[in-house]
């Protein structure tokens, strides 16, 4: 054994022996006894100074060395022998991280310390080296201890530290440590309070100052210790009325101007933070914006922006002048819709009931209340309850209702009427001719109208534009077909050219003198010919279908987009990289609206809620439209020369749902940046913020060749703004803010007219054209019917098709083969603004009537019953997510009402009507768009993965079931590159009991019951990594799940069913894998997971202070977490459940 070894050994060893001698006289403690602990604890102290190993063996497990120090430490009176003690905690302490710290916790050191602290400070005089002692070792231990506040407070130590700073204001030496305990005090709301009242607040402003050199740690300390002291409102008002937030930001302007190199950050940093407290009240606002707050801070960021070193500054800059920015509402008369639809009747207490019960001016009050302004309690669990919110678990854990249940909710007598959309059951094909090549003519089950033809665009026929078009009206007939035409506007020009033919189309409906050009001739459209790369849209076609659709504002105008038809772009179209800075840049711009307002035009230029008062026009401003099918834009607002800000419709019979938009721009400059801000979106995050592109139209483009939807725009971003939401808006939370999604484009073409939209538009009129093009591709091979499920609230068709193979023949083995077939329930845009659910819908429908092998074997296998818009209306008048009735359909399926949610009524009666003649459905789905996350992917319905994510003790005979419901998306992972079999999730949630998904599966028992999900941005793995998606890869996506059900023929079939036992157990060691995953916290309805990654810009754009949730932390851009939005997608998961 080496020396140094022995040597390390024998004081180990020797410590040891002490603490026993020290522990035997703590047992029997005796006055002569003094100089023997005085001198054992010097010699203690001694070897730890010297020996640093030993210090493990006082505090390792097992030994008592620290009670035997912390015992000698409470009964000690020596002045001397505590001095030593002192020093031997602070040995210990000094290392060992927090393990230490706890362990003197625990054993009640932090007690000790205070009760010496109080006992010493009644000594007279003051000994400054003991209470110096005793002050660092609480500031190593107070953090650690979590009930450290209200101990100091029950020990009466906080006015013992505060009269200390009060007597040491010069005493450096003595000032550090007793501010530092202040701010651990402080973290304690209820502590704060009382320190404010003792006079901390003054003391804290008597110690900070302007610029210096002196003291800076000094000064950092105390700037930490007031901003801990200014959490609590009460001593953030009382600091607001001493006049104080004037003197902080005169300290904040010395800083910045003086501190040159930089040298100083974190004090700079740490009066924001002070500054930022205090703005957290309404009254701080107020003074902060009267003492030309934001004008400061705006000069001073803008300073510091070319160094990106100062970058924390200008962040919390921006937060507190985002806060403080004077919230105002809407510039609207009213944020209900501004279309009606009258209700055949309105239920007491739903949301339309209570939306027209209020005045007309309750729905866009202001609220002023301070966020989150409560009054701070004495109670010893406060450090327990601040900052914690209780979380509604939203997943179900009775497994009685998680159990499908098939219940017969209306009697078959009622049912039998849906006998109707199903009469191939019964069909006997006798009068048929198979050999022949007409497929079957479904048109006696549901026969369609086929109008006048059109009158060609130049006939000699006058025209005359419909002006005044009440937007409250509801026609009730379709317009006549010879009404349509193409006509112009007159711009006063001599001859026509090109500008004149990008007028918009219009549906007339007179015979006065028509828009001719000055020369007497009228401009002839020139229309691109798409019919060879989309055999399924043809203009005239489209005008003809247009004529039978109804809408609430009687639209009387068509798009350009919907008219010429899209192509899909061959070039790949990636996801935009974002610029570091370009949402301060835009939140920068937005203050300076507040700082310069003689910069600002503020002028409307296209208004629905003024109608009949047009809107004056200069030329130097852009044009705006949106009165056609579809269309979403409210008012347009002129800010600056080339900005604007845009204000979304809200869905008819409602006061918000604001996401989709659909509008028209002309008049533009070519060459010019123009900058454009929705601004009253309500969702807390976007994908926006993650690379996706708003898509633009252009009529120029299209008439040189290529008509289509591209993704345009830069310094794309979404943040929230300062216009506040109602709380009945807001679903009774009061203090929310909407939220801002900016673009900037550049045009390319004069004259040009250009349409932007959320998504790819898809109409209720492209859908009917589209039908009438897919029934003309039947086959003798196709059995094809298109029914009308019903008519909607707005009097529109819900249509309703049913695609199969036809029998072979009509002999009994053909026809028992094809009435025995399967039946797969498709349905899709419920929730009008997921329009890339009707292109997926699309790609279904061309494959399942298209002549490949495999769409006939597909077409032998199932009987397809399909409802391709669910909600025409909502389509048809711009809506985001709900119906005419105000609602949203998605939330209808356990107890729809045959008047108010005719098609959810009526495609559950057909459901049922399946279930109750023994043909419940094989698989059901739902297609929807998701806006928050990428890919494509599936919800569907299992007890036991929903029960493996909750607590619930339950026997393996309840979580039976079988595996069938993951072979579907398992298949589509294999064959589809967009599909994301991560991103699925099988649980079942309270929220979502009313969806389709829960309740087909719940009440029709379908076991296959998903929602499908596809992503409005694009994809982060597989073939399109990095890419938008479009409406090829939409439509692919169709066609694939339709491979995916030709696959899932071979699982479900009893035939082959044994065949494929290796699969099933690959099914069941997925399921196995995802049990590794950890539990779900919190439900998926409150709580979102984004699939992203944090920002590199981190910025908090919070406009409300309640968005805090830890201020000790910096900034992070709490924007950039999803928040609570029990209104979001058609359904969402917060954990992606599967691997």
């Amino acid at each position: 054994m080496n020396k140094p070894k022995m040597a390390m050994e024998k004081c180990a060893s020797r410590v040891l022996m002490l603490l026993s001698q020290l522990e035997r006289l703590n047992e029997e403690p005796k006055v002569s006894d003094t100089d023997a602990i005085r001198q054992i604890t010097g010699k203690i102290l001694h070897i730890l100074q010297t020996q640093e190993k030993t210090r493990k063996e006082m505090v390792s497990k097992g030994s008592s060395g620290m009670e035997v120090i912390l015992s000698s430490l409470e009964n000690t009176r020596d002045l001397q022998t505590t001095l030593n003690i002192l020093n031997i905690l602070n040995e210990l302490l000094t290392v060992g991280g927090g393990r230490r710290i706890g362990a003197f916790v625990s054993k009640g050191g932090t007690a000790i310390l205070l009760q010496l602290l109080v006992s010493s400070s009644k000594d007279l005089p003051m000994n400054e080296e003991l209470m110096l002692h005793i002050h660092f070792l609480l500031v190593k231990v107070g953090p650690k201890d979590r009930k450290f506040g209200v101990k100091a407070r029950l020990n009466g130590a906080l006015n013992v530290t505060v009269n200390l700073v009060k007597r040491n204001l010069q005493n450096c030496k003595m000032l550090l440590p007793c501010l530092q305990v202040l701010r651990v005090y402080a973290g304690n709301m209820v502590n704060a309070v009382s320190l404010g009242k003792s006079g901390a607040l003054d003391l804290m402003f008597e110690i900070i100052g302007p610029y210096s050199k002196k003291s800076t740690t000094l000064l950092k300390v105390a700037l930490d210790t007031l901003a801990a002291l200014l959490k609590s409102k009460m001593n953030a008002r009382r600091t607001v009325d001493r006049g104080y937030l004037p003197t902080l930001l005169a300290f904040y302007q010395d800083w910045h101007r003086n501190d040159i190199r930089h040298c100083h950050l974190i004090i700079r940093k740490s009066i924001l933070g002070c500054i930022k407290n205090l703005t957290a009240i309404k009254l701080g606002r107020k003074a902060f914006i009267d003492a030309n707050g934001m004008r400061i801070l705006y000069n001073t960021s803008t300073e510091c922006l070319p160094v990106r070193t100062l970058d924390p500054l200008v962040n919390a800059s921006s937060l507190i002048m985002r806060k403080c920015f004077p919230k105002n509402r809407l510039p609207l008369p009213t944020i209900k819709s501004v279309y009606q639809h009258p209700l055949p009747h309105i239920p007491a207490g739903g949301p339309v009931a209570l939306l027209y019960s209020q005045p007309p001016e309750v729905d866009d009050v202001v609220d002023e209340s301070d966020e989150n302004e409560t009054t701070e309690i004495d109670t010893e669990n406060e450090e327990e309850e601040t900052g914690h919110k209780s979380q509604i678990d939203d997943i179900e854990t009775d497994i009685n209702k998680l159990r499908p249940k098939q219940m017969q909710t209306r009697p078959f007598d009622e049912l039998i009427v849906y006998e109707r959309f199903c009469v191939e059951f019964t069909e006997d094909f006798k009068d048929n001719d198979f050999k022949g090549c007409k497929a079957v003519d479904s048109d006696s089950h549901r026969p369609i109208v086929i109008p006048t033809t059109l009158i060609p665009v130049g006939s000699p026929k006058k025209r005359q534009r419909l002006e005044n078009v009440q937007p409250q009206k509801s026609p009730e007939s379709p317009l006549e077909q010879g009404s349509i035409s193409i006509s112009k506007t007159p711009e006063g020009k001599s001859a026509p050219d090109l500008a004149c033919s990008l007028s918009r189309l219009v549906l007339d409906g007179g015979s006065d003198d028509g828009y001719q050009e000055e020369s007497g001739e009228q401009a002839v459209l020139e229309v691109p010919d798409t019919a060879a790369v989309l055999p399924l849209h043809d203009p005239d076609l489209y005008l003809e279908m247009i004529t039978c659709t109804r809408s609430v504002p009687a639209y009387t105008e068509v798009a350009y987009p919907d008219y010429f038809g899209h192509v899909a772009l061959h070039l790949r179209e990636p996801i935009v990289e974002r610029v570091y800075g370009v949402q301060r840049t835009k939140i920068f711009q937005d203050i300076e609206r507040l700082i310069h307002p003689i910069d600002i035009l503020d002028k409307v230029v296209y208004d629905l809620d003024n109608q009949s008062s047009p809107v004056v026009e200069n030329g130097e401003s852009l044009k705006f439209n949106s009165k056609f099918e579809s269309g979403n834009l409210r008012k347009a607002i002129q800010v600056r020369k080339f900005e604007y800000d845009l204000i979304l419709n809200s869905d008819i019979n409602s006061n918000h749902y604001h996401q989709w938009f659909y509008f028209e721009v002309g008049n533009m400059r070519p060459g010019v940046r123009y900058r454009f801000n929705i601004i009253n979106c309500e969702k807390s995050n976007s994908q926006f913020n993650y690379g996706m592109q708003v898509l633009m139209y252009s009529v120029q483009e299209a008439i040189r060749g290529s008509p289509h939807w591209a993704r345009t725009g830069s310094d794309i971003c979404y943040y929230k703004n300062h216009f506040s939401r109602s709380s009945i808006a807001a679903g009774g939370q009061k203090g929310k803010s909407y939220f801002t999604m900016t673009f900037t484009v550049t045009f390319q073409h004069k004259d040009d007219v250009c349409y932007f939209a959320y998504h790819y538009p898809y109409t209720f009129s492209t859908l009917k054209m589209h039908l009438r093009k897919l029934r003309a591709l039947r086959t003798a091979q196709i059995y094809y019917r298109e029914d009308e499920l019903c008519q909607t609230l707005g009097g529109n068709s819900c249509p309703l098709l049913t695609i199969t193979a036809m029998p072979e023949s009509s002999s009994n083995d053909h026809i028992s083969q094809f009435r025995s077939r399967p039946v797969v329930f498709l349905s899709a845009r419920v929730h009008p603004g997921e329009t890339n659910a009707s292109w997926v819908m699309k790609g279904t429908l061309e494959f399942l009537m298209s002549r490949s092998s495999e769409a006939q074997s597909l077409r032998e296998s199932y009987i397809f019953k399909i409802i391709p818009m669910l909600n025409p209306d909502g389509v048809i008048n711009g809506n985001h997510r709900c119906s005419l009735s105000g609602e949203d359909l998605n939330r209808q399926w356990q107890n729809p009402n045959a008047e108010l949610h005719p098609t959810i009524y009526h495609a559950k009666s057909l459901l049922q009507y399946l279930r109750a003649t023994a043909r419940t459905p094989l698989v059901f789905c739902d297609y929807h768009g998701h806006s928050r996350k990428k890919n494509v992917f599936m919800y569907g319905c299992s007890i036991k993965e929903t029960v493996w994510q909750t607590n619930v003790n339950t026997s393996s005979s309840d979580l039976h079931e079988d595996l069938g419901y993951r072979t579907l998306p398992k298949l589509l992972s294999q064959i589809a590159p967009v599909f994301s079999l991560s991103s699925c999730s099988f649980v079942v949630e309270r929220s979502k009991e009313a969806t389709a998904r829960v309740v087909v599966w719940r009440e029709i028992g379908v076991q296959r019951s998903y929602t499908m999900e596809s992503t409005l941005c694009g994809c982060d793995q597989g073939k399109y990594k990095g890419l938008q998606i479009g409406t090829r890869e939409l439509e692919e996506m169709g066609a694939q799940f339709c491979l995916g059900l030709f696959r899932l023929r071979h699982f479900t079939s009893p035939l082959e069913h044994h065949k494929h036992n290796s699969h099933l157990l690959d099914v069941e060691n997925d399921l196995i894998e995802t049990r590794n995953i950890p539990n779900i916290t919190s439900p998926s309805t409150y709580v979102l997971e984004e699939d992203e990654p944090a920002f590199l810009e981190e910025v908090d754009y919070s406009a409300e202070s309640n968005d805090e949730n830890d201020p000790d932390l910096e900034p992070d851009l709490q924007d950039n977490r999803a928040l609570p939005d029990p209104n979001s997608d058609s359904e969402f998961s917060h954990q992606d459940c599967l691997t």
